[in-house]
């Protein structure tokens, strides 16, 4: 059996097929990353599971689940001011949690060089939405590496290595969902362990890192310097590609749009040419001028934004070169993945000639139904959501936050009708009580959230007086993006006494109505809901059971361990319902004649079910 974290590393070149995640982390290995810091969310989590996967006495280098993405920016930016090698990973929307300190990162001489890679989310898979951060790259003058494949995940983080420490800057190694989450068998060269002494090389006078008035100006002349070095660096090395064999049509494209493209040219008699562009912010100009002069009509392929076709046209407008840049043109080549089908499709608009329109889909041999998203079987958060549901008055708003409990909006709970980012349920809620003596405000959070960005919403409604309630949705983990640990839950769950309580956190900020329950004393939380919403000031529900799948599969590595279920006394069940239609856990199956069964692959034998039945109708 292989083992990830030996696989990792391994010292002998060796190939193995693994997903773009797990070789960027072997990519780090062997480039000498000293320190690394994250905040967990898709699609880069598994990031860290292959970090996790090094026992941590072997483990070359140091890695931390920071309390958001802000503060792992600030970690790493400190190690590489020391002179390490750092990295900071998350998903596309934590780069505007960590925004206030990345911006500024390229103004300053970061001696140990930095990393910053970003997850994103082309589709909104798994986000609010779909934002393209190369403007970010713009924004603050940072090179970005987009790669397409594992390989060159691989390939391009000990490239954006390299750059940031002949610079002294941040690189962005910039992926996206299926970039990360894609497989492919890679070959990795060897490695050698490498003898790092603890040597901080911190020097004021490598600065300045004051960011005063007079100190701003050499400091944005620099980093634009760097663009241009950044440039260069990437040309000389050949990263770049072009293919074919000099049509006169052409198509110009970045990451993972050219695996795509590679679909949609298969089996063409004639085929434009392709230049693929390793970098592209700043924006190869050489490059892409050669490019634009041998052919009559380019296309620009981009995935959300049209970055590079506005600065490819700007370019070819300013060298007056005659080629035709075709870009975006109509809203849907905004919208989404560039999957192969769509690419075939824009292609087909493009260029109908030569690239004929795809057949018809067949139609389903069956109606595929719609499969919602579900909290697991067992999910605090639902006993939750049935007790509270039953305690809130008529017409009482409720505001979500991120987390496994946002799918509380969803029938039968219908609890949190608005929904911004992190964090932001109780600055919402507090805005929501103003000019508002009728309607009951509710938000929830939860309790990773809660380290994450909580805090400051939940400071100021304290300082404010806001009159609302706020649920603390507490199961000690990250469960959304795959169990991480967080400050609540101590490191790595194995040292609980590193744990920072959050009634203590709570009660240390002023909260002076709190209270607390596990959620599958259901009739108890609907009693403390009550007294809560009946409380004329800020008031807490601590909400609390651990995540069910977590502890299930904890159990389950246990010996003796046996599976449990429930199932329906038929004899003593009135086909009320209540366990379909107002519980809604996935175990139970509803029947053409209305008779429930329970379906034992799903059933974890919980019994939070048990008590909802008003005939006691669920048994063990």
């Amino acid at each position: 059996m292989k083992y990830m974290g030996e696989m990792l590393l391994t010292r002998t070149p060796f190939s193995e097929i693994v997903m773009g995640n797990t070789a960027l982390v072997r990519a780090m290995v062997e480039a000498g990353t000293r320190v690394v810091a994250s905040y967990p969310g898709s699609p880069t989590p598994e990031i860290a599971t292959a970090i996790q996967s090094i026992a941590p006495e072997k483990r070359p280098f140091y890695f931390e689940f920071s309390t958001n993405e802000k503060v792992a920016t600030e970690v790493a930016l400190g190690a590489a001011l020391n002179g390490y090698l750092s990295t900071v990973f998350f998903k596309s929307v934590g780069l505007n949690v960590a925004a206030d300190a990345f911006v500024q990162l390229s103004l300053l001489n970061l001696i140990g060089g930095m990393v910053v890679v970003l997850g994103d989310d082309p589709g909104a898979n798994s986000s609010q939405n779909e934002q393209d951060n190369r403007h970010y790259a713009a924004m603050s003058y940072t090179p970005l590496l987009e790669p397409a494949n594992p390989a060159e995940v691989y390939a391009y983080y000990k490239e954006a290595a390299a750059l940031a420490r002949t610079l002294c800057r941040p690189v962005i190694l910039r992926l996206t969902t299926h970039v990360c989450h894609a497989k492919e068998k890679v070959a990795f060269a060897g490695w050698e362990p490498q003898a790092f002494e603890s040597n901080p090389r911190f020097d004021a006078a490598n600065g300045p890192y004051i960011p005063l008035t007079a100190a701003v100006f050499p400091k944005k002349r620099t980093a634009l310097e760097n663009l241009r070095k950044a440039e260069r660096w990437v040309d000389e090395r050949g990263l770049h590609t072009v293919t074919g064999d000099g049509n006169p049509r052409g198509i110009i494209l970045s990451g993972m749009v050219a695996l795509s493209v590679a679909d949609a040219l298969e089996g063409l008699p004639s085929r434009p040419d392709v230049l693929k562009l390793a970098m592209p912010y700043p924006m190869p100009s050489r490059v892409i001028a050669d490019f634009l002069q041998s052919h009559a009509e380019v296309k620009v392929l981009e995935e959300l934004d049209d970055t590079l076709e506005k600065d490819i046209k700007a370019l070819a407008y300013d060298r007056g070169l005659a080629a035709r840049v075709i870009g975006k043109a109509d809203d849907e080549d905004w919208v989404g993945e560039y999957t192969a089908d769509k690419v075939r499709d824009i292609l087909h608009r493009t260029w109908p000639d030569m690239f004929p329109a795809r057949e018809a889909a067949a139609e389903p041999l069956a109606p595929v139904p719609t499969r919602p998203a579900q909290m697991c079987p067992g999910c605090g958060h639902r006993s939750a959501f049935h007790a509270i549901k039953k305690a809130l008055p008529e017409g009482t708003i409720t505001v979500a936050d991120i987390g496994c409990h946002t799918l509380g909006f969803m029938e039968p709970y219908r609890m949190g009708e608005v929904l911004l980012c992190m964090g932001a349920s109780t600055s919402m809620g507090a805005g929501l009580t103003l000019f508002n003596d009728t309607r009951k405000v509710v938000a929830f959070l939860g309790d990773s959230t809660f380290y994450h960005a909580g805090l400051p919403g939940i400071v100021n409604a304290i300082f404010n007086r806001h009159n609302l309630t706020l649920v603390l949705m507490e199961n000690g983990t990250t469960a959304m993006t795959g169990h991480q640990d967080h400050a609540g839950s101590g490191r790595n769950f194995n040292e609980p006494t590193d744990a920072i309580p959050v009634r203590q956190l709570l009660e240390g900020l002023g909260v002076k109505h709190i209270f607390e329950t596990d959620t599958y004393k259901k009739a108890e939380l609907t009693d403390l809901m009550r007294q809560a919403l009946d409380v004329d000031a800020f008031s807490v529900v601590i909400a609390r059971h651990p995540c069910m799948l977590l502890f299930t599969r904890n159990q389950r590595r246990k010996s003796g361990y046996v599976d449990r279920h429930v199932t329906i006394d038929q004899d003593l069940c009135t086909r009320a319902h209540v366990c379909v239609q107002d519980f809604a856990c996935p175990s139970f199956t509803l029947a053409a004649d209305g008779s429930v069964t329970v379906n034992p692959e799903l059933c974890i034998g919980d019994g939070s079910c048990m008590q909802t039945c008003p005939s006691k109708a669920i048994i063990r």
